[in-house]
């Protein structure tokens, strides 16, 4: 059975939205794309390639799927790991609306997602990886099914943007599993999801 991992960028307010380019999602106003730009390094990319490595299969939401679907195909290089392996592999959008995917290797989910993705995890080889997709990450959060987080944290504040976990999410317990700050000051984390938060207190120090 394959893991479900997710891959997020986010500022040190939490923001995920739009972290592309400026036209990459203005809901609700956002002016603020393409924050993660500046801190594109070597070791990000070292990152990346490690990451495309293990993959299987892509899951993604709508929004992101029509943004890779708008760029990727038309990366041909089939020497570059992240255009080789998106154009090469299977690609599934939990979507509702989308019912002709042009890029080749699409398949459309729009049943019960529960069930569809842990059919998936079951059939992938490798990876079931979730690159951006924020409100399907965190559905998938909320159902359990997510097994790893690497969560890349950039050196900005926003003020404003769509949250990876906003208020309401499913309280969740992480053991880290390694990481490391890049040369650009992007904080890259691992994370194995192990479960609801384990609550405690700090008492007073008994008398003598």
């Amino acid at each position: 059975m394959g893991k479900l991992v997710v891959i997020s960028f986010v500022t040190l307010d939490g923001v995920y939205q739009a972290p592309g380019g400026p036209q990459e999602d203005t809901r609700d106003g956002f002016g603020q794309g393409g924050w993660s730009v500046p801190y594109v390094d070597e070791d990000f990319g070292r990152f990346v390639d490690g990451v495309f490595a293990r993959v299987g299969a892509f899951l993604l939401g709508r929004r992101t799927y029509d943004i890779f679907a708008g760029y990727w195909p038309k990366m041909t290089d089939p020497a570059d790991p992240v255009a080789g392996k998106l154009n090469a592999l299977p690609k599934y959008v939990a979507s509702s609306t989308l019912t002709d995917p042009g890029w080749a290797g699409t398949t459309v989910i729009g049943g019960d997602l529960a069930e569809e993705v842990t059919a998936l995890k079951e059939r992938t080889d490798g990876e079931l990886q979730v690159h951006g997709s924020g409100a399907l990450a965190r559905s998938l959060f909320t159902l359990g099914l997510v097994d790893t987080l690497h969560l890349l944290t950039y050196p900005v504040v926003l003020g404003a943007g769509r949250r990876l976990f906003a208020e309401g999410s499913l309280p969740t317990a992480f053991r880290h599993t390694g990481g490391h700050i890049t040369a650009a000051g992007v904080s890259v984390q691992s994370y194995d999801v192990t479960g609801s938060p384990v609550y405690g207190t700090y008492g007073l120090p008994e008398d003598a």
